[in-house]
């Protein structure tokens, strides 16, 4: 399926389409009409309060204005933050006391691509079960439009990026990575960290080369942060003299690929890894939490630590933040380069992220590569799959099943999808809650390992 034919995407992660066809400024003003009536419903109030930002992808201005309206239309007041990073949202919603947030964002998706994403009033990403009340609402147009003289009003707030970033800096030992005078590359891909970004870095005492810097929403490169799409931010960290480490933003800012001093890509399953080593430092042990296609990077560096466990959940950071939240987690996150560290924010922040990796360069005082190498290492292999090549949504749990009646006699997991754990390895089967494919994700101690579980997994599913 060609992008341009793909439907409107509706799951936990909230919307996306392709703008102009399925993403539209109607849409758009439907689903915040749904999500403002969503909170006056849940929250007894005449005027819910809502944070409104967006990635800064050029197609955005229009979206955010129409969803302005759909939710002042139905009696929410809206606090404008602008061009925003999506946790830039999540922090803002507890500064001003918020009811809710909503993003329009399409996260790492091309620029073909917009979308909108709600925050509940702790700013959290909404649980399974109130993000399908949301898309419920916009689906069968279940809106209380409210009277003339009742519209909710619009104040701009362009303090954001600040408070976020002072929020980071209270929660990390900044006179440590001062102290280390680190050379960084930032590539923020011309979006919603571009300003953020620089900020907290040059706060931490940082000399900062920053590529794709200025947020102009055309990106200047494919904005998934995967290896392929960062070979400008290699060359310029291997090319700058002294530096420490690269960071790739996405375009809303919530997820952090990094390469080292020589300008490696080490994988952006790294990113929740080192993370975790550092509170796992700090702390001495505690829980964290991870989603099932994360690496098993991040069991093994818990396994260190006395006391601590990982637990396991569905894609998607509502579902992590799940499994975080009860067991007072120290830290979350998922396999993306999404770090959720939760005094700042409960949502993936690469504010965040960047922050605890410096400190952990700081107090190691070993180059990235070093630290790197001394981490249990594996080999992932991603593959996806368009879903009308595979039969459509319907043929997604006749596979599953298939699935699991074969691999019966191994540990399974069916929270999402399928997981299948063998003794050398993984491999986990889902349809994506963000574009129409499925993905098989496996991990094992080599490459071939690897592609053998997914060509496996594949056969039996009979996709």
């Amino acid at each position: 399926m060609a992008s341009s034919d793909a439907p409107l995407m509706l799951s936990v992660s909230g919307a996306r389409g392709i703008v102009g066809k399925t993403m539209t400024p109607e849409v758009a003003a439907a689903y915040g009409g749904a999500f403002g009536a969503f909170l006056k419903a849940t929250t007894g109030k005449a005027r819910p309060r809502v944070v409104v930002g967006l990635d800064g992808r050029i197609s955005g201005p229009p979206l955010a204005a129409a969803a302005i309206g759909g939710l002042t239309a139905t009696g929410c007041d809206v606090i404008d933050i602008g061009v925003a990073m999506t946790p830039t949202v999540g922090v803002m919603i507890g500064h001003h006391k918020a009811d809710g947030g909503l993003t329009v964002t399409a996260s790492h998706n091309p620029i073909q691509w917009n979308g909108i994403k709600c925050l509940d009033g702790d700013g959290l990403a909404p649980p399974p079960a109130i993000a399908k009340e949301i898309v419920d609402r916009f689906k069968e147009r279940r809106i209380d439009w409210c009277e003339p003289t009742a519209t909710g009003r619009v104040e701009r707030d362009g303090t954001a990026a600040r408070v976020h970033v002072d929020r980071v800096l209270r929660n990390v030992d900044v006179a440590a990575i001062r102290a280390g005078k680190f050379t960084v590359v930032l590539d923020s891909v011309n979006g919603s960290g571009c300003v953020g970004g620089r900020m907290l870095l040059e706060e931490l005492g940082c000399r900062v080369e920053h590529i794709y810097g200025e947020p102009t929403g055309v990106f200047g490169h494919t904005p998934e942060p995967l290896v392929e799409n960062l070979v400008d931010l290699a060359n310029a960290t291997r090319g700058a003299k002294g530096a420490a480490c690269g960071f790739a933003q996405d375009p809303d800012a919530d997820r952090l690929a990094i390469v080292d001093e020589t300008g490696r890509f080490i994988g952006e399953e790294c990113t929740l890894v080192l993370a975790a080593l550092r509170m796992l430092q700090r702390t001495g042990g505690g829980a964290l939490a991870a989603n099932l296609s994360t690496s098993r990077m991040v069991d093994d560096v818990a396994a260190r630590f006395t006391g601590s466990r990982v637990i396991r959940t569905a894609v998607g950071e509502a579902n992590v933040v799940a499994g975080l939240r009860p067991a007072n987690g120290i830290l979350g996150g998922e396999g993306n380069g999404g770090v959720i560290f939760p005094p700042v924010c409960w949502v993936r922040d690469s504010l965040s992220a960047m922050a605890l990796v410096l400190e952990l360069l700081a107090h190691e005082g070993k180059p990235l590569s070093q630290l790197v190498a001394a981490l249990p290492r594996y080999a992932m292999v991603k593959r996806k799959m368009e879903l009308a090549a595979v039969g459509g949504m319907a043929a997604v749990a006749p596979a599953l099943a298939k699935v699991k009646a074969a691999f019966a006699n191994e540990r399974l997991s069916d929270v999402d999808g399928v997981r299948v754990d063998f003794a050398d390895g993984w491999v986990h089967l889902r349809a994506s809650n963000t574009e129409p494919i499925v993905r098989v994700i496996a991990e094992a101690a080599t490459e071939a390992r690897a592609d053998e579980l997914c060509e496996v997994c594949r056969r039996a599913a009979g996709v």
